[in-house]
């Protein structure tokens, strides 16, 4: 549950926020929410699974949350990924890396496939 509330509000963040201003072409092209939004083949693991903890971050004992914003295309492949908010050491860019590898089922509206925005935040903890 707490974990939904995250999401929803990075979500409202993203809706109610001008995170276009240069940042990615075309993202007006996808949607906030769609009827049935994409999710990870596989669940939250299978994208966790692609993630190495950086060596950088594990001497540093660098934790916490990387927040993600993710373009999911209408096949279900990840177009793009950008950081909401990092916590730096390499951290950041393995959170990219595991989600560009992952694929999702695509998001639907009235049955017709959709890009959908998402959010998403990756943890890590030692």
């Amino acid at each position: 549950m707490k974990k939904l509330i995250v999401l929803f509000c990075i979500l409202g963040f993203l809706f109610f926020t001008n995170i276009n201003a240069g940042a990615l072409p075309a993202l007006d092209d996808y949607l906030v929410a769609a009827e049935i939004m994409p999710e990870p083949i596989g669940g939250i693991t299978a994208i966790y699974k692609n993630i190495s903890y950086p060596v950088a971050a594990k001497s540093a004992g660098t934790q916490g949350k990387v927040f993600l914003m993710i373009l999911v295309n209408e096949n279900g492949s990840v177009d793009d990924v950008k950081i909401i908010k990092g916590i730096g050491n390499g951290c950041d860019e393995a959170a990219i890396d595991g989600v560009k590898k992952a694929k999702f089922t695509p998001g639907k509206v009235k049955g017709a496939n959709v890009k959908v925005k998402l959010a998403l935040a990756i943890e890590f903890k030692l």
